[in-house]
């Protein structure tokens, strides 16, 4: 044995001494941050290290060549550097790593928007929270006007945001312009949307600085993304004290394809009986509505949608003449209306993803005005024979928008396309003396728009994009940049810049123009902090909207105002709060919104800038749920306030325009309840799923005054006011192959 000493001495001493390199360095993240727990391995080796506390890592290998030094950590991007090791080489190797841009954790850029629906992770307000939000009437709309940034306008329809008007909102659905998304007007009475809220999955309420995909909105866009296919084939039932409605869905055993129909009739005869209406109705409102859609998946990633809608009302009412004492104004509506819509999104590989819709509408009114006496027979007054009229106004609409997207590093993504707008009006007016006027308009708005969201970090993202307008009408073209900033400051909290202009054409009622016109244009500077949780939401916002080159007016013949010049001009500043907690109360689920906005406008006849009379300066809202699971009962109560609204009557003195009367309305309130009572009518394995409803609007009956009409010398004027203080709404829904007890539960309905 003592033979092989000096050898194994030698062996054991050699492999003490064999030649060695050292590796080592610092491993950083983003501002020099160290990274702790870093992975740093020598490529098909087994020699690495992990860095330190302070970013730090060292360590020996035997190897001798060409390698590749992999670094990876928890939430950065892998990198791969190649080193040459030779005897005894010392290496010291600093490297920075990017931060991976991850989905969940990223920064999202929402200045300006309230989204909502399954693809987003700060939920706002979803289909159940419209449905059950009381004094909304389940309409997309009326619970929006909850949201900061919206006007409780009660005696006209649409979204009037932040200082614009309603047309100056525009609504999408599945990327396509929607016409009319609103029952026809009826003078002094709001109409509500066609659309059930049941009908999308996915809400984008922006209040300003929306995206370059979208234009031809002054003020906001709505945008609505339907539901994909059903979760099974079903059927339901609605029976109400105004109406009955039934719909089918049916989804294929493959699960690859659905279609659905439905049918609605509502007629409003009971409630008007059980609750006086300030309206005389010679014709009670009466409605047919009835859709259909297919829905077809041509990949994994890939769906066919088509949704059809139409309907029919009628209505007639008479009000006591303000301008004729002892006798009474008559407005007659019919309205035919239909909507078609066909949408495809499909990823076509290598980042690729396409998203192309069709939409055609058409809408019809045939209204007709007269002068009625005590007994309402029809009479011609002098110097009012403007109130005898019918009018007939059948439109045409067509919108198609093609977008492509390129998935770029990260999240980062470009997406451009096109958009083509056609637009066919025909006016039809007949005089009390028979006299017919017939004017056509048509319009053709091509757009083209770039867009890009680049995330440099989890924590630093931007959008940027420019959208391209030419309108035949006008004869014009514009160019509107975008661009938006957002910054998380936390885990759950981050800041948000937005900056964009936007172009409008002249609302079709004061067209056609007399003068040269162009386009109105305004510019949206936004600012917003958010805070964001699984049960609770904090934001606010302040905005700038400067308005130049406002569309003003001039009366024509048969008392229309006419486009004349775009030397209008204004603006609209504020701040805003939303707080929604689902956490400090148990079971019960609210949100507080305010919103301040002082504004001022001169646009149309006004003879100069002041604040309009949609706009009030202070609005609120405060809305309560709680299920209570024992009883399977849903308690929803909700609070609105608006500080009074300016109003004035403007006279023309035969050389120009001028306020006769300025005046402000008291301040707006409004108390509303609902119920949702869900039975054991059917046995659990029926699958069948029943709510009782019982909803009450203004429920103390408090006065709501929303202006003044005058009468056509000024003499005179009479409050606009709600058409019943109170309105009660009782109702049964049935679901007929699906029980959503659970569902229902869990979304607090």
């Amino acid at each position: 044995m003592t033979r092989f000493l000096p050898i194994l001495l030698f062996t054991f001493l050699a492999a003490g001494t064999k030649a060695q390199s050292v590796i080592s360095g610092k491993i950083t993240g983003n501002r020099n941050k160290a990274i702790i727990g870093a992975s740093i391995t020598l490529k098909d080796t087994y020699d690495g290290a992990t860095t330190d506390s302070s970013g730090h890592y060292s360590f020996h290998t035997e190897e001798k060549g060409d390698f590749i030094i992999t670094v990876s950590a928890v939430g950065y991007r892998e990198v791969e550097k190649q080193i040459h090791l030779a005897a005894d080489t010392t290496i010291t190797l600093d490297i920075e790593l990017k931060e991976k841009i991850d989905e969940l954790k990223a920064v999202i850029i929402t200045a300006g928007s309230f989204e909502a629906g399954d693809r987003k992770r700060v939920t706002v307000l979803s289909s159940i929270d419209v449905a059950t939000t009381a004094g909304a009437n389940a309409d997309v709309t009326g619970a929006l006007k909850t949201l900061p940034g919206a006007q409780q306008v009660g005696e006209s329809e649409g979204l009037f945001v932040r200082g614009g008007t309603a047309t100056e909102t525009k609504t999408f659905i599945d990327g396509t312009l929607v016409n009319n998304f609103f029952y026809s007007s009826v003078p002094g009475i709001a109409q509500q949307g066609r659309f059930s809220p049941f009908l999308f999955k996915g809400t984008v309420f922006s209040t300003g600085g929306y995206s370059a995909l979208y234009g031809q909105a002054l003020s906001s866009a709505l945008i609505l993304e339907s539901i994909d296919l059903p979760e099974q084939s079903s059927g339901n039932i609605g029976l109400s004290v105004i109406g009955v409605n039934a719909g089918y869905q049916h989804l294929a055993k493959n699960k690859k394809y659905s279609w659905g129909i439905s049918y609605g009739y509502t007629n409003l005869w009971l409630a008007f009986k059980a609750i006086k209406q300030r309206q005389e109705y010679e014709k009670v409102p009466s409605f047919h509505t009835g859709d259909l859609n297919f829905r077809i998946k041509t990949s994994n990633s890939g769906i066919i949608k088509y949704y059809g809608y139409l309907s029919g009302n009628q209505l007639g009412i008479r009000t006591n003449s303000i301008d004729t004492l002892g006798y009474k104004d008559r407005f007659r509506l019919e309205n035919f209306n239909m909507f078609h819509n066909l949408s495809y999104r499909e990823n076509l590989g290598n980042g690729w993803k396409l998203n192309a819709g069709l939409s055609y509408s058409t809408n019809y009114d045939d209204i007709e005005g007269a002068l009625l006496d005590a007994q309402n027979n029809p009479v011609v007054a002098s110097g009012l024979e403007y109130k005898d009229f019918s009018l007939n106004t059948p439109g045409n609409y067509f919108n198609g928008k093609l977008v492509l997207d390129k998935r770029l590093p990260g999240l980062s993504v470009i997406r451009f396309g096109s958009e083509y707008n056609h637009s066919d009006d025909r006016t039809n007016y007949t005089a009390y003396n028979g006299q017919k006027y017939t004017s056509t308009l048509s319009e053709n708005i091509t757009a083209a728009f770039v867009e890009t969201d680049i995330y440099l970090t989890n924590n630093l993202a931007a959008k940027f994009g420019s959208r391209y307008e030419y309108s035949s009408l006008l004869n014009k073209n514009n160019i509107a940049p975008r661009a938006s900033i957002a910054y998380k400051t936390s885990p759950k909290g981050q800041v948000s810049l937005a900056y964009g202009i936007f172009y409008q054409n002249p609302e079709r009622r004061y067209l056609p123009a007399s003068g040269n016109t162009g386009f109105a244009k305004a510019t949206h500077y936004i600012a917003q902090y958010q805070k964001v949780t699984t049960t609770t939401t904090f934001r606010t916002e302040i905005f700038y909207k400067k308005y130049n080159a406002l569309f003003k007016t001039s009366s024509s013949g048969n008392n229309q105002q006419t486009v004349i010049s775009n030397n209008g001009f204004g603006d609209a500043k504020g701040i805003e709060f939303f707080w929604r907690d689902k956490k400090t109360f148990k079971n019960l689920d609210y949100w507080i919104s305010y919103s301040y906005l002082d504004t001022k406008r001169d646009f149309l006849n006004f003879p100069y800038a002041v604040q309009p009379n949609f706009a009030a300066r202070h609005t609120a809202s405060l809305v309560m749920k709680r299920f209570v699971t024992e009883w399977k009962t849903g308690f929803n109560i909700s609070y609105t306030y608006a500080s009074g609204r300016p109003y004035y009557n403007i006279m023309y003195d035969g050389n120009d325009y001028k306020f006769s009367d300025i005046g402000k309305t008291k301040d707006y309130h409004n108390v509303s309840f609902s119920l949702n009572y869900i039975p054991d009518l059917f046995k659990q394995e029926s699958k069948r799923f029943t709510v009782l409803v019982l909803s009450v609007n203004n429920i103390f009956g408090i006065n709501q005054v929303f202006g003044y009409n005058y009468s056509y010398n000024g003499y005179r004027k009479t409050a606009i006011v709600p058409p019943s203080r109170t309105f009660v709404f009782i109702g049964a829904f049935i679901s007929l192959g699906v029980d959503r007890t659970e569902d229902a539960i869990n979304n607090n309905l």
